[in-house]
């Protein structure tokens, strides 16, 4: 185990200096166990790929990428446990050497498991929900030090409770996902899809394969480009998006107009689950590094309404969007899932690392979206006020008064906490 003094940590993408003035590494979880109970308030840290302060405290941070990786399937049961610091690409590389698949990804498959689902990290696709959905238990180290275990036997929807958990509960140490036989995909890009044909065949469009996402700028060009990602094990899709005025792509396509060196293949050549779902191979860095993230997730109903607001901050814009992504995400049953107990549309923001223009832009797109019932996502940028989280996310108190009973101290309870669970 190693104290690290920290003065100059960051999170993966540089907005976000930590003032946590320790970090621990610890190497088991016995570790994990002895230095929750003797430490008066700490936080756990994934991979740094949030942009927010949800995993800084003014307490020590506890890093879980040193835990002995773990990989056990129990193929009667179809569930694979693994440990809580190893990254979906480390996870998703053992699962398919051995047979197996994840339903579904995130879009950087950089990212921790544990970080992903804690926040409510999504993939594209009608038919499928969340990341944390696919949790069927966890094991945490609570304030006591004791390791629990939560699955769908626990009482009072603890699991739900704690699919989606921003570290309140405790420290995941392990979660178990389900899992099913791997399958093959194949990624087809198409460009410039006008305006007129997002509007008027939008649920066609991002239904018409198993995952499905739009990237635009909210400008002329409508849908600058559309991936479409098709399971082999599924029917073809069969929306023609050349007819609906799209263009093909002729080569790969970064989403940001960067070099698509680092994109997963595309071109409709079939390959692995694990080597198709995210948007970005797991050898490269991903993205640009220099950006922040925003988004909002609006219910399915809502989102043609919701982009068609949006468009007239094409100008805002300009200046400072990568790209934006828009992709579906299905009903799911954790309390704080964005997407819980609702389909719904995710409108990802990728912005330029420049914090005040920003913030303002971010402060703009709140007050166009909020008609629209918008959840935030929890890993990412935001202004939403105390009163409007609480409106978006139902179970909020409830998941608040279980952070006090199971944390009567606030071992776990940092400044974002604090404020989100007022």
């Amino acid at each position: 185990m190693t104290d690290v003094v920290a003065t100059t940590r960051t999170n993966w993408a540089g907005n976000i200096a930590y003032t946590a003035p320790i970090l621990l590494e610890p190497t088991s979880v016995a570790e994990v166990q002895q230095l929750v109970a003797t430490t008066p308030r700490l936080t756990a840290l994934g991979s740094r790929h949030s942009f927010n302060r949800i995993a800084d405290t003014d307490g020590a941070q506890l890093a879980l990428a040193g835990l002995p990786p773990v990989l056990d399937i129990d193929a009667s049961r179809q569930v694979v446990r693994v440990a809580a610091g190893m990254t979906h690409a480390q996870v998703a590389a053992g699962l398919e050497a051995r047979g197996w698949a994840l339903a579904n990804l995130a879009s950087l498959p950089h990212i921790s498991v544990a970080g992903a689902v804690a926040t409510g990290t999504h993939g594209s696709g009608v038919r499928n929900p969340s990341l944390a959905q696919a949790v069927v238990g966890l094991e945490v180290v609570r304030a006591s030090g004791e390791l629990d275990h939560v699955d769908a036997g626990s009482p009072d929807g603890a699991l739900d409770a704690h699919r989606v958990a921003l570290g309140a509960l405790g420290v995941v140490t392990a979660v178990e996902l389900a899992i099913e036989p791997s399958f093959q995909v194949a990624t087809t890009v198409h460009l410039d899809l006008p305006w007129e044909a997002v509007e008027s065949h939008f649920t066609e469009i991002v239904s018409d394969a198993y995952s499905v996402s739009l990237f635009t700028s909210f400008d002329d060009r409508g849908a600058r480009q559309v991936w479409v990602k098709r399971r082999l094990d599924q029917p073809e899709p069969s929306v023609d998006l050349v007819a609906l005025g799209a263009v093909p792509a002729t080569g790969p396509i970064h989403p940001g107009d960067n070099d698509p060196a680092g994109v997963t293949e595309q071109g409709g050549v079939p390959g692995p689950w694990s080597e198709r779902l995210p948007h970005f191979r797991s050898e490269f860095t991903p993205s640009t590094g220099a950006e922040i993230q925003a988004e909002y997730l609006v219910p399915a109903a809502l989102a043609v309404d919701a982009l068609r607001a949006l468009r007239p901050l094409a100008g805002l814009f300009a200046p400072l969007l990568i790209a934006a992504e828009v992709r579906t995400i299905a009903a799911d049953t954790a309390w704080l899932a964005p997407s819980s107990e609702r389909a719904s549309v995710g409108i990802h923001f990728t912005f330029r690392r420049h914090p005040a223009a920003v913030e303002a832009a971010v402060l703009r797109i709140e007050e166009v979206l909020a008609p629209f019932d918008p959840r935030p996502h929890w890993g990412k940028v935001s202004a939403v006020s105390v009163e409007r989280l609480q409106a978006a996310y139902p179970r909020l108190s409830d998941f608040a008064a279980l952070a006090r009973d199971l944390d009567p101290t606030g071992r776990f309870r940092n400044p974002f906490l604090a404020r989100a669970l007022s």
